[in-house]
């Protein structure tokens, strides 16, 4: 099972203010903060994502190829926490539709370092 998920960021501040306003919308809260990052929950026995700092002390950067993906409960989830975070600071990397022969509804957006996220809802039914 996977504990957790680290996104680097260059700016704290920014990436804090970013996801303690995203991630309550995902079930997600603050879990603790240190002086090199901050760890988000999202309930009992659930992965925890965290940002910090590179260890290495070198600039972080955004890994090429590499994603977060958020389970949404419905469409319109999709579709509202794609533009929250777009007015958060985020940048759009696909509008939300159906992705996948129709199977999913998805959105993408990158973090304000760059990092790059899905927001998904599985469907019962392929979109026509």
């Amino acid at each position: 099972m996977l504990s957790h998920t680290t996104l680097g960021t260059n700016d704290q501040v920014r990436a804090e203010q970013f996801y303690d306003a995203l991630l309550p919308d995902f079930g997600g809260s603050k879990l603790m903060k240190t002086e090199r990052g901050v760890f988000y929950a999202f309930g009992e026995g659930a992965s925890k994502p965290a940002l910090s700092k590179p260890f290495d002390g070198e600039r972080a950067t955004a890994g090429n190829g590499s994603m977060v993906a958020f389970s949404a409960r419905a469409i319109e989830q999709v579709i509202a926490l794609h533009a929250k975070a777009l007015a958060l600071g985020a940048s759009c990397e696909g509008e939300p539709g159906p992705r996948y022969d129709g199977l999913y509804f998805g959105a993408y957006f990158r973090d304000p370092d760059g990092n790059k996220f899905a927001i998904f809802h599985r469907l019962r039914k392929p979109i026509a």
